[in-house]
């Protein structure tokens, strides 16, 4: 358990606990640059007012924190603990308004994804995973890919580092929005992610949006606003 009385939070910490309900999205806990005091006393404010809290970039002290503090609920885990998402005992998941398909170059891209993967299921999209599909082996593409225009998924999201162009690729074969997540996996010179950004950047497929390196929040964000609004045309149309 933390020694941080709650009461504290304001010491360091001034919780947004309607950003959902006002813009759709819910606040996430970025646990990288907090301790895990600080980490473990917002998730606990959090969990007074909602069912479901996400923590990002938590390292193993905050991990075990979270762990230990919430024994009785849900606690899933991304690949590497890049992204920690905990359920209430009485968590009552969302409504499905859509489908998500979510791509990983490689198994490095994971974690990241991961990210991307819990902002969407947290709002209600069903997420289709596919993985390990990189340019430097495009064959392994390109029967997932019609899978996931079989769905069919609303968006996708492609997550790909070195040179990051499996974004690029996929934009130019399908009819959805393809959002490009640059990760900082490579050697060397571009290796932090930047080439791989440079890339999506610099696509020449249009209908390709890009968002930070790393930033797979970020990338589920945007996902989750356009599916939001495909839901909301295939409503009306069914009225």
């Amino acid at each position: 358990m933390t020694n941080t009385p709650i009461n504290h939070l304001a010491t360091f910490a001034n919780i947004d606990l309607l950003r959902q309900q006002r813009t759709g999205m819910p606040e996430v806990i970025y646990a990288a640059s907090k301790t895990s005091q600080q980490s473990v006393a917002i998730a606990e404010r959090i969990l007074q007012h909602n069912q479901r809290v996400l923590i990002s970039q938590p390292n193993a002290e905050t991990v075990a924190a979270l762990l230990a503090t919430f024994p009785h609920h849900t606690c899933i885990r991304g690949t590497a603990d890049r992204i920690l998402t905990i359920q209430s005992p009485d968590f009552v998941a969302p409504a499905t308004i859509g489908e998500v398909g979510i791509i990983a170059a490689g198994t490095s891209d994971l974690p990241v994804a991961d990210e991307a993967a819990a902002v969407c299921s947290a709002l209600g999209c069903n997420v289709h995973r596919v993985t390990d599909v990189g340019v430097a082996g495009i064959h392994r593409l390109f029967e997932p890919l019609r899978q996931l225009l079989a769905v069919p998924v609303d968006v996708m999201i492609v997550a790909a580092g070195m040179d990051g162009a499996l974004p690029s690729v996929i934009t130019g074969l399908v009819d959805v929005p393809v959002i490009g997540l640059p990760t900082a996996v490579g050697y060397g010179y571009g290796g932090a992610g930047m080439a791989a950004l440079g890339t999506m950047l610099q696509s020449c497929a249009p209908g390709i949006s890009v968002v930070n390196i790393d930033n797979g929040i970020g990338a589920g964000a945007v996902a989750v606003r356009i599916v939001q609004v495909a839901h909301r045309a295939r409503t009306r149309n069914s009225q």
